[in-house]
């Protein structure tokens, strides 16, 4: 019987073992390890998580609030609980976001614990960098146990580090998206999945879908997308009889359907009145953002989302995530951030399950492979093939399943070195990540010129290497050509991951890469923009919050008044923390008084939404600031709302929302103004208004636009449109 060394295995019974003898304490063993491991593998550990942490925690604040829409939520959430619990984007509850919650109740315990700041809003997304390569690191090991604690060592070492080298986590870990906590989740699933085989445990496996219930109240069906996967592990590897495993899989369905559903039944309890409006929605359910703007529209397009690339005029820019197929991963933005050991990993999960071809079915190793195979091969597919919003972004729930197929396989070749197909797929690995990494590369000629060409030359020279040692007299060249080939091999990511983490972004598409670049992937299939991300313009830019907006300029830097993220400081405006940029200020009037005339803005800075050409004057923040009203203003759409709370620390409506959401009616809108509770309208697109988010266009922001202009005299206030909605009507 196949047997798990004691390092990796649950508790043993004390009469079959000597383990208690064996065994460090455990403060020792969390250190140093093992008696039987390398001296030098648990410190490698350690020195892994914390070169991660110094990655990413460093100048963290570079960003400023990164995505406004988010940052404005968690603001929201640090002056009121029922935001908190909502994921309002206000204080005043007017709407939420169109996400569930979860990752912003991260961020606002953050934010409530050190005050609310760049820094504190993006903390815990760092800290997750962290756990997940943590995460990753424990699961490979253990899949891996059966070759001797050395090699599963070096394996999870290797796929910890794939994981802090990916580009798509160095930009997401850094940003204020749900997608961090989103693949820290995941991968907590698939480590809970894995220690549930040994022995069948119903608790592991529960824990596995309390991670996925939560992975969904993150960023819904996109959470469960690795559910098949960790299904069939536990089905076919679970060391126990096929009816405790049909039992466990109920339990873990049980938990997962509770993690998932408390909050999605308590907004549904929760009366209509008395709680915001589900922003996204269509009749303010959580169910229609599961099954449609979250859900289904996401694939097959339609229900509030724009087109992802496919044939209906769509294109392969960093917006969207280029022409559907089995090259998207491949093109353009998506393959910088994400493809650079696609190749590898690929390679990996085939050759490996070739290796393992007579093993047991409940192997560990086949069963590490089936987990983080299936993890991309379904993950990739639906990614390819949707046709509903996709941007590059998204491809960072590919990174543990890449990192996991290239320590596992990897270690399962090396341990088949003596074998052709081990030293074959080693090559194949090595030779195919330095063509690869060659590709993408080029596709940036002008920074780090000989970067490229030393990736392919070592990358290549390794590859002979390898195969030169399939003679007997040279089988040393091996291992030398392994650990050559995987530091060229590493080098390409490592260095797009490290430049990227420079370099600030804001806005609510982030793309990869240094500063200053551009230009297209025109020899990569499908492609039409370069690295850095420059969007390719298209008239559909429907999406949702996180996923909307532009992203012009290089390395994730939007170009003036498209962002909707937080800018560096201009004089009068603020800086990424809101604090004011030169320290002065205009003085600004309260709700029912005269507005201050200022078509000069003195001072501006830059804001608003998805192409808005917005920004937010000095003297409409002191307007607003001076306000006692439940909303200080009111404007079309989130982004727009967004940029104006981080400015003024005010709630703001967002009228309809960001997705032409059908709220306020007219007659909602206009109770509110005869109650006195909105102070100022904020024309969008008028006199450099504050245009942002798609809700600004609906039929209900029409009208009250239309009511609001016949009703009540505009003025200008730092060249925006305002309307005094306290003034007689």
């Amino acid at each position: 019987m196949t047997t798990y060394p004691v390092p990796v295995t649950d508790r043993r019974d004390r009469a079959h073992s000597d383990a208690p003898v064996r065994r460090r304490p455990p403060l020792t063993r969390l250190f140093l390890g093992e008696r039987e491991d390398a001296r030098w593998l648990r410190p490698a550990f350690w020195a892994l998580l914390a070169l991660t942490a110094v990655l990413y925690l460093w100048d963290l604040s570079v960003s400023g609030y990164a995505n406004s829409f988010y940052a404005a939520a968690v603001q929201a959430g640090t002056k009121s609980w029922t935001a908190f619990f909502f994921g309002s984007l206000d204080s005043s509850n007017f709407i939420t976001v169109d996400k569930p919650p979860a990752s912003l109740w991260v961020m606002v315990l953050s934010a409530r614990l050190f005050g609310f700041s760049s820094t504190s809003l993006l903390l815990p997304q760092a800290l997750m960098a962290v756990g997940t390569v943590a995460l990753v690191w424990g699961t490979v090991r253990r899949t891996l146990a059966r070759l001797g604690s050395t090699t599963a060592g070096v394996g999870a070492l290797l796929a910890g580090l794939v994981v802090a080298a990916t580009p798509a986590a160095a930009l997401m870990f850094r940003f204020d998206n749900p997608d961090a906590l989103l693949v820290f989740l995941m991968t907590a699933g698939a480590y809970a999945t894995v220690r549930a085989l040994p022995r069948g445990s119903w608790r592991w496996l529960a824990l596995a879908g309390v991670a996925l219930g939560f992975a969904f109240l993150t960023k819904m069906l996109q959470g469960l997308l690795v559910l098949p996967a960790f299904g069939l592990v536990y089905l076919v590897a679970a060391r126990t009889s096929w009816p405790r495993r049909i039992v466990g899989l109920l339990i873990a369905a049980g938990s997962l359907v509770v993690a998932a559903g408390w909050w999605v039944l308590a907004v549904a309890l929760w009366p209509a009145d008395a709680r915001p409006y589900i922003g996204g929605s269509t009749n303010d359910t959580v169910l229609d953002l599961v099954f449609g703007y979250n859900g289904l529209g996401r694939i097959f397009g339609g229900s509030g989302n724009g087109g992802g690339g496919g044939a209906a005029g769509g294109t392969a820019g960093s917006s969207f995530g280029g022409a559907a197929g089995l090259d998207r991963l491949f093109s353009s933005e998506m393959g910088l951030e994400i493809s650079w050991l696609l190749p590898a990993a690929l390679i990996a999960l085939v050759l490996g399950l070739v290796v393992v071809g007579r093993r047991r079915l409940a192997d560990p190793a086949r069963a590490g492979l089936v987990l983080w195979g299936g993890w991309l091969l379904v993950t990739g597919l639906v990614f390819s093939y949707m046709s509903g919003t996709i941007h590059p972004y998204y491809t960072v729930a590919l990174t543990p399943a890449i990192a996991g197929l290239v320590g596992t396989g990897g270690a399962l070749l090396w341990h088949a070195r003596h074998r052709t197909t081990g030293r074959l797929g080693l090559a194949a690995m090595t030779g195919a990540t330095a063509a690869w990494s060659w590709c993408l590369l080029n596709e940036n000629p002008d920074w780090l010129p000989w970067l490229r060409w030393l990736v392919l030359a070592g990358g290549l020279l390794s590859a002979a290497l390898i195969v030169i040692g399939s003679v007997p007299q040279l089988r040393r060249l091996v291992a030398v050509g392994v650990l050559v080939g995987t530091l060229c091999g590493l080098t390409g990511t490592t260095a797009y991951a490290v430049v990227t983490t420079t370099v600030g972004h804001s806005g609510s598409i982030p793309s990869v890469g240094p500063s200053g670049t551009s230009g297209g992937m025109g020899g990569m299939p499908g492609g039409t923009n370069g690295p850095g991300g420059s969007a390719a313009g298209t008239g559909d830019d429907s999406s949702d919050s996180s996923d909307s907006g532009t992203q012009g300029g290089p390395g994730g830097t939007p170009p003036s008044g498209a962002d909707g993220g937080q800018p560096p400081a201009m004089p009068g405006g603020t800086t990424g923390d809101g604090t004011t940029g030169d320290g002065t200020s205009a003085s600004g009037s309260g709700s029912g008084t005269s507005l201050p005339s200022d078509s000069s803005d003195g001072g501006s800075r830059t804001g608003g939404g998805m192409g808005g050409g917005a920004s937010t004057s000095s003297a409409l923040e002191e307007l607003l600031r001076s306000t006692d009203t439940t909303w200080s203003a009111a404007v079309g759409g989130s982004q727009s709302a967004a940029q104006l709370e981080l400015d003024t620390d005010t709630a703001v409506m967002a009228i309809g929302g960001w997705s032409s959401d059908p709220t306020p009616t007219l007659a909602e809108f206009q109770a509110d103004v005869a109650a006195g509770r909105i102070g100022y309208y904020i024309a969008s697109g008028t006199g450099g208004g504050t245009g942002g988010g798609m809700g600004g266009g609906s039929s209900t922001a029409s009208a009250i636009a239309e009511w609001v202009a016949a009703n009540y005299d505009a003025t200008n206030v730092g060249g925006q449109t305002v309307y005094d909605l306290g003034a007689a009507g």
